[in-house]
């Protein structure tokens, strides 16, 4: 079955389950918990020291640097495997769909979102519900891949978490009562919001500010980022990450982006710019990461809108000219100010839909006898990109920034069809001709099949890797698959999807698709690797106790040794696991917490993934595990 418009009718029953299940934002206390009455205020200093302190995770990605690593290690190599469950916490009532959620704990609460703008607060020792939160949502909402939302944010006496109406809450963290909320966009033109948002202190203005983007691109919405004050949520900053769009500083107009006249979107025949900047995508839909040492945001951008990128470039697809600034790439940005200083292009004009998104993990590594700061980003186009921190954050007045910031890019999934390689001193892709889909013949409406590997949902996807601190090594969730593609026509309509292109994801391998591999980042060398048959599409967590950790779409959570990849322990959760889990100690205890319950991308598109999909039961819940003490003692 081939798919013209995939986001027509895939997403007609999600529209339906998310007009059927809406309800009032209501929040539901329980019983006073004990450990509520001394519970303290998350400073700054906890979400900057979050790395170092086991008994809590107070930050997106477990530190500012998003490292998902952990130096607990009572639980290790030799008693994981008597690892059991300790609790778990169904999220209820009908509505399930994925969980795809990372989990904060302070003080002996854990909080967690779930599908459906829905936070809970829970007894960590217990996963007794001590606060409820399910945001009211209008039945027109318009998510692109599911109902989702990846985790909140703490700070002070808040949590913070985004809604599918393009909107942000602020909850009162010992009641679950509204303090704030906020509605920062349209969602009928299909803004929203499904990434955890970041608390930073900016280092100029000693002000803390609330990070967030938004989710859209598939709409054509422009992508933009926001700075707000975590006290009020009134906007200090908005930025959009398409060249030439205008910004925003304390409710005024600020600077665009970029150059004024867009020199990386063509003009159309009357001069003025073609539809497509109009549109033009780059939503900041995952979260960011912060650079202390520079006073530096760091955030991934997202494809341009259409995918078609024949609407993005000059007459017979000529697209050389045109790179669809700032999109599909990394962007650093000056906190005071929201002002773009830094860009690197991971997908030039891109026209696979390989999106630029996944969080960019800070690190030190050495490299010819040098210790070097730098990023490292997993993209859907199927590389492994190592930048430069120091470059690109540097305030040189540049913002695009691809000659001389790649310190490596390397191939991370087998058979990339749309370049054989990247010339590092350039920081370009070497692309194969004939890998971009011709456009439609005059008078036809779909272009010429061609097959692309990896296909739009990429080498990888959302999912966060980790890093560990003992091995430098990289731990990737990625997926062997590829796809025919091809154009259509497309014209804006608000609300619509703006795609121009149609798609049949397809088998790579009949052995596998979803592949863990572990990844040297000093010169791309893959360590170890393991299969999956279905698609991986959760994040991992590593530790000093010498394994790491990921969910699978068939239900299990897994360990493996994070030096050979060996298979330590496993558990069936009933549904398929694609949250990211967490780690911490409490009262003197290591505990491992994740949520379960299917759902994503994967099986909203269908293709050759919707046999093993529908093998999968609905779920919705969160798991705390632990190793009983009779055998954590057992080092």
């Amino acid at each position: 079955m081939q798919r013209r418009h995939p986001l027509r009718g895939v997403n007609a029953s999600l529209f339906a389950a998310a007009s059927t299940f809406a309800i009032a934002a209501f929040s539901t206390t329980f019983a006073a918990h004990a450990e509520s009455a001394k519970s303290s205020p998350v400073t700054w200093e906890d979400i900057l020291n979050d790395e170092k302190t086991p008994a809590d995770v107070v930050n997106w990605g477990m530190g500012i640097r998003n490292h998902r690593y952990s130096d607990l290690e009572q639980i290790n190599t030799n008693n994981i495997g008597q690892m059991k469950p300790s609790w778990s916490f169904s999220f209820g009532d009908e509505k399930q769909r994925g969980q795809e959620t990372q989990a904060l704990v302070r003080d002996g609460v854990i909080y967690v979102t779930a599908s459906y703008s829905r936070a809970f607060a829970l007894d960590a020792k217990t996963g007794k519900k001590i606060w409820s939160y399910s945001h009211r949502l209008p039945d027109d909402i318009r998510p692109c891949c599911d109902v989702v939302n990846r985790g909140g944010a703490l700070y002070g006496d808040k949590f913070y978490m985004g809604t599918l109406d393009a909107g942000i809450v602020a909850l009162d963290r010992k009641t679950g009562k509204v303090v704030w909320s906020k509605k920062f966009e349209d969602h009928t033109a299909g803004y929203t919001m499904t990434g955890a948002p970041n608390i930073i202190k900016d280092k100029k203005t000693g002000k803390v500010l609330l990070i967030h983007g938004s989710s859209g691109d598939e709409f054509g919405v422009v992508g933009r980022l926001y700075a707000r004050d975590p006290d009020t949520g009134e906007e200090i900053w908005m930025r959009p990450l398409v060249e030439g769009h205008m910004g925003r500083l304390n409710g005024k107009d600020s600077s665009t982006t970029g150059d004024p006249k867009a020199p990386s979107w063509p003009n159309g025949k009357d001069g003025k710019k073609v539809e497509a900047w109009n549109q033009g995508g780059g939503a900041p839909w995952q979260s960011a990461t912060y650079d202390e040492a520079t006073n530096t945001i760091v955030i991934g951008t997202g494809n341009p809108a259409p995918w078609n990128y024949h609407y993005r470039s000059g007459p017979n697809g000529d697209w050389k000219p045109y790179d669809s600034l700032y999109t599909s790439g990394q962007v650093y940005i000056e906190p005071s100010t929201g002002e773009p200083v830094g860009f690197f292009q991971h997908t030039p004009n891109d026209a696979w839909d390989y999106s630029g998104n996944n969080p960019i993990t800070l690190f030190e590594m050495e490299k010819d006898g040098k210790k070097i700061r730098a990023g490292a980003h997993a993209d859907r186009n199927g590389f492994l990109f190592i930048t430069d921190l120091d470059k690109l954050t540097a305030r040189d007045g540049k913002i695009s920034k691809q000659v001389g910031s790649a310190l490596g890019i390397y191939p991370m999934v087998p058979d990339i069809s749309w370049a054989k390689g990247w010339d590092l001193a350039s920081g370009r892709p070497q692309e194969v001709e004939g890998q971009r889909p011709p456009a439609p013949a005059e008078g036809e409406t779909k272009g010429k099949v061609i097959e692309v590997t990896p296909n739009f949902l990429g080498g990888t996807n959302w999912m966060p890797m980790a890093y560990s601190q003992d091995t430098k090594l990289f731990y990737i969730p990625t997926n062997d698959w590829k796809e025919d593609y091809w154009t259509e026509n497309v014209t804006y309509k608000k609300g619509a999807a703006y795609l121009g292109q149609g798609f049949r994801i397809k088998r790579q391998f009949d052995t596998h698709v979803g592949v863990l591999r572990a990844m040297d980042p000093t010169n791309g060398k893959i360590v170890w690797e393991h299969k999956e048959a279905m698609p991986l599409w959760a994040g991992v967590l590593a530790t000093k106790g010498g394994w790491v950790l990921t969910g699978t779409s068939d239900g299990y959570v897994k360990a493996f040794d994070a030096k050979d990849g060996k298979e330590l322990w496993k558990f069936q959760t009933g549904s398929g696991v694609v949250s990211q889990p967490v780690t911490w100690e409490m009262d003197g205890k290591q505990y491992i917490g994740l949520a379960s319950g299917y759902g994503g991308a994967v099986p909203l598109w269908g293709g050759d993934m919707a046999d093993q999909t529908k093998q999968v039961s609905q779920g919705g819940s969160f798991w705390v595990f632990e190793v009983p003490r009779t055998t954590a003692s057992n080092n």
